[in-house]
């Protein structure tokens, strides 16, 4: 048996329902406290630095500088760097459509539209009847789509789904109009970024804990061969 496969029976074993299976997959897809705040660090450089000096090129440098500490702190203590790299390829596309536009509230752009896919894309997983947060259960099990072959974890799987959609919508739905108005937003913008960064995540998977605390779905994992 492979290292990565003793792993992913390990995982398995540890899991003996679907909530709490879902449960910790979420958080680790989170990357926990950290990982959350390792998001918002660049972000908060990046409007700060900006509505202080309001010079677009400082702005970036204190961002992407913010992204690059927080990734040599995760290398010297030998933990995974992931969370920190998606904060730091987040900053450097906003860094791109700031400085080509000259425009600082060009930076939050590229956020509004992953949001509006995320979104648009979650949304559509429902409606198709396969919600995203089913292959967190496929990932656990082994199996990747058995779970649709029970209604009851689809429904599950559906409304936790909508659970992350939310905050998808509620970013587009007010950083979008910022966005939109005259003069300089980039300030209000950043503000807005923060403020329904992280916080909406916690939210949000608080309100997929309390709705997962309520069953006790066993997980049917297949007897290896």
């Amino acid at each position: 048996m492979s290292e990565t496969t003793a792993g992913t029976g390990r995982e398995t074993a540890a899991h003996d329902t679907v909530e709490a299976a879902v449960r910790a997959q979420l958080n680790k897809a989170l990357g926990g406290v950290r990982g959350m705040l390792e998001a918002a660090v660049p972000t908060i450089a990046f409007t700060g630095t900006y509505v202080a000096v309001e010079n677009i090129k400082l702005a970036v440098a204190a961002g992407v500088g913010a992204a690059v500490v927080l990734l040599i702190v995760r290398i010297a203590q030998r933990s995974s760097p992931q969370f920190v790299l998606n904060s730091l390829v987040g900053i450097g596309i906003a860094a791109f459509f700031a400085l080509r536009s000259g425009k600082a509230e060009n930076a939050f752009l590229p956020g509004i539209l992953l949001n509006a896919g995320y979104g648009a894309a979650m949304i559509f997983s429902i409606a198709v009847r396969w919600p995203v947060v089913g292959f967190i259960i496929g990932s656990v099990t082994g199996d990747p789509t058995e779970w649709r072959a029970d209604r009851g974890i689809v429904r599950l799987c559906s409304r936790l789904t909508w659970l992350l959609v939310l905050p998808c919508v509620a970013r587009v739905a007010v950083q979008y109009p910022i966005y939109l108005a005259d003069g300089d937003q980039s300030g209000l913008l950043g503000t807005a970024k923060i403020v329904m960064g992280w916080p909406l995540q916690v939210a949000a998977l608080a309100a997929m804990v309390a709705l997962l605390a309520r069953g006790r779905t066993p997980i049917d994992r297949e007897e290896p061969a």
